[in-house]
């Protein structure tokens, strides 16, 4: 069984995710990414749009969770 950090249709390892959180502080898991470069770049993309969204990366853990 995948841990939490994997995908199941390439077994690929995507620890960064990038958030949202709106303007009432609701949160949202935006995307998972491979490296903290790459979910850094979505989320600074996202966050020029402009609006009272906030955007940021963060690693998830590091132990796999049946």
């Amino acid at each position: 069984m995948l841990g939490r950090n994997a995908m199941t249709d390439s077994g690929a390892v995507l620890p960064w995710l990038v958030i949202r959180q709106d303007d009432n502080g609701n949160r949202y898991r935006v995307g998972r990414y491979a490296t903290q470069d790459e979910a850094q770049k979505i989320a600074d993309g996202l966050d020029r749009h402009g609006h009272e969204q906030l955007y940021w990366v963060e690693r998830t853990s590091r132990s796999a969770r049946p």
